[in-house]
């Protein structure tokens, strides 16, 4: 189904290009943004996600630079039972995350050095399980070319005001071509938000939420990310807004969350989900709400992705399990600064 989707949106936006090239240059221009958009699609496929890193000035990072993190997301990936992804970090004061890639086995999660700073380690863990969601549903592969084409798009927009559009093509409508582009750049953001659905964000806190065993951890996260969106700039993503749905909550300053074309479900939506979910877990888990039991085949048969060879005890559904990061009982208030 993700192929699919995928493949219906790269053929979307290659009618996009077909139309904008036909308003600068008639067929000939058609079928040059034709070949454009072909080429487009395949550099896509292999390369988008080294793109929005490096637009992110994402640096990659490992065992022996950044030990905690990296353990945090070997261990969670070995819960999700999938393959170890590139770890980056991102220097930028905003706390937020995302994950990239065209599939489980050429993925990357990248966070913020302010998510890693703000959020305790229990709520880094949780945003890191949802990334991992996505890697694990492929909706990374969507995200990254979708961001790479709308870039583009955005760009033959502005190409062709600068020249004015091309009055002398066949069709006569180099003026209204000119025109035309002055609304093209706000349609293909508009595209992208609509052609990535958001419900893949609940999913994705679903998911996240099971791997990590703790929803209310994820929840914190949210409401705190969400708040510190609209107050910490993210001059990257403001440069580069068709980027801002990879993130877990919208970086961009002054987004109504809930808008027809928002890339983002409302936090106080998906933090209500969590919190639903997080009662039935309670209600119905094994193990009253702490780390789910690893399912048959995976690779951490028997242990908790900390290292525990037993699940919790039984804990009320609003009480967090037992910390993984320094054994203090979950209902301690959680340590900011998970390096400190």
């Amino acid at each position: 189904m993700n192929y699919f989707r995928t493949a219906i949106l790269l053929a979307g936006m290659t009618a996009l290009f077909m139309g904008v090239g036909f308003l600068l240059g008639g067929q000939s221009g058609m079928m040059i943004a034709l070949l454009f958009a072909a080429g487009m699609n395949v550099f896509s496929y292999w390369n988008s996600d080294r793109m929005v890193l490096s637009m992110y000035g994402a640096r990659e990072v490992d065992a022996s630079s950044a030990p905690e993190f990296y353990a945090m997301i070997e261990q969670l990936a070995a819960r999700a039972q999938l393959p170890m992804p590139r770890v980056y970090l991102i220097d930028n004061p905003q706390p937020n995350a995302f994950a990239t890639g065209r599939n489980p086995q050429n993925a990357a999660v990248a966070a913020t050095t302010g998510l890693i700073n703000a959020l305790s380690r229990e709520e880094v863990a949780g945003v890191m399980a949802h990334e991992l969601a996505h890697i694990k549903h492929y909706d990374t592969l969507t995200m990254t070319i979708t961001a790479t084409l709308a870039g583009a798009i955005s760009m033959l927009a502005n190409f062709a005001m600068f020249f004015g559009g091309n009055r002398n093509n066949n069709n006569g409508f180099g003026i209204i071509g000119t025109l035309a582009m002055m609304v093209l750049a706000p349609l293909a953001a508009m595209v992208v938000q609509m052609a990535i659905s958001r419900s893949r964000e609940y999913v994705a806190d679903r998911t996240g939420a099971e791997i990590c065993g703790q929803p209310m951890w994820l929840a914190s996260a949210l409401a705190k990310i969400a708040n510190a969106a609209h107050q910490v700039p993210n001059m990257p993503a403001e440069h580069n807004p068709a980027t801002a749905h990879m993130f877990i909550i919208n970086p961009l300053s002054g987004q109504r969350m809930d808008s027809l074309f928002s890339t983002h479900p409302a936090t106080e939506n998906r933090i209500a989900a969590l919190q639903e979910l997080a009662r039935q877990m309670g209600q119905s888990s094994a193990n009253g709400g702490g780390w789910p039991a690893p399912r048959a085949g995976g690779s951490a048969r028997g242990a908790d992705p900390w290292g525990r060879s037993e699940a919790p005890a039984r804990q009320p559904a609003q009480a967090p399990a037992r910390g993984p990061w320094d054994g203090r009982g979950g209902s301690q208030p959680p340590r900011r600064g998970p390096w400190g």
